[in-house]
């Protein structure tokens, strides 16, 4: 068995690959796991114009049926939303890949799961909203995403780290994991909703090919783990971060209580 066995490039990216186009990576747990139906529809629709809109050719990523579908379709895409009403999905991460190819299983594919069907695919950039990371409490809780962001070498495109995290936890573990971490535009690091987390990036980068070059220069000397660019929310949508954290730590006092 190789990789073709379980790998399905749609024909849009595999023409855009090969014609050197660029391509963005989606994942697919924000439809099956993340946002009621249909707002999940919405969302993936909107994601794709915007890249679109952008120069680009969006691949969004999920399983289906024990593939590996890189460029899911606008059917393939609602029948994942349509599964998620049900439950009948699984959340792909980098552990759940042996049960959902071999079993044929459909599921949204996670941050880790989707950085593994970039690779494979040979596309080199994606985003996302938010990278999981080190939860609070030290109760080793510690996402798969960090870990394979250590092990895929994808430019990853984010708005930082979940707000529910301890992001300087989060932070300390990238560094661990030689993940390199470049502002966007900013010398802070973002909190998903926020404009920042109140912690600076070592980094910063005002333009694309700013980005490019030191990314080709981690290559060039034979490094293999993403490369994580932190991009804050447009100023006009984003929250105060103490107002969010008012938020998250009333509904972690609550959830301990019970």
């Amino acid at each position: 068995m190789t990789i073709k066995n379980y790998l399905r490039v749609s024909e849009e990216v595999k023409d855009a690959l090969a014609s050197k186009q660029n391509v963005v990576a989606l994942e697919t747990t924000v439809i099956t796991h993340g946002l009621p139906f249909p707002t999940n529809i919405q969302l993936a629709s909107d994601m794709e114009k915007t890249i679109r809109d952008n120069g680009a050719v969006p691949a969004t990523v999920g399983i289906l049926d024990g593939k590996i579908v890189v460029g899911c379709s606008e059917d393939e895409v609602a029948r994942l939303a349509e599964l998620a009403k049900t439950g009948d999905v699984r959340k792909i991460s980098t552990r759940d890949y042996p049960a959902a190819l071999a079993n044929k299983e459909c599921g949204g594919t996670t941050v880790a799961g989707t950085l593994i069907a970039a690779e494979l695919a040979g596309v080199r950039v994606f985003a996302t909203g938010g990278i999981g990371g080190v939860h609070r409490g030290g109760k080793m809780d510690i996402s798969a995403d960090l870990i394979q962001l250590s092990r895929s070498p994808v430019i990853v495109v984010c708005a930082g780290a979940k707000a529910i995290l301890d992001i300087p936890a989060t932070l300390e573990y990238l560094e661990t994991m030689t993940v390199p971490v470049i502002g966007y535009q900013t010398n802070d690091f973002p909190a998903f909703y926020s404009l920042s987390s109140g912690y600076q990036v070592t980094v910063r980068a005002d333009h694309g090919r700013e980005i490019a070059a030191m990314e080709k220069a981690y290559r060039d000397i034979g490094q293999s783990s993403a490369f994580l660019i932190t991009a804050p929310p447009p100023a006009n949508k984003a929250i105060a971060h103490k107002d969010i954290e008012g938020q998250i730590e009333q509904a972690l006092a609550e959830a301990e209580a019970k």
